[in-house]
């Protein structure tokens, strides 16, 4: 395990440029996606599910 102490300006920034960023996807105000896939994002979490044949790339 890393012993290193988190950095309490390094994490107070990133938490601030997520939000940022989390701010200009809702000021898209973009339609729902329609045809996607059901449950997680896969891409984010590593497999596609297709007619219950799940794909990993």
């Amino acid at each position: 395990m890393n012993d290193q102490k988190a950095d309490p300006e390094i994490a107070a920034r990133a938490l601030a440029e997520a939000k940022a960023r989390q701010a200009e996807r809702e000021a898209l105000n973009l339609p729902p996606e329609q045809g996607g896939p059901k449950g997680k994002e896969p891409v984010r979490y590593g497999d596609w599910e297709k007619d219950g044949i799940a794909y990993d790339f």
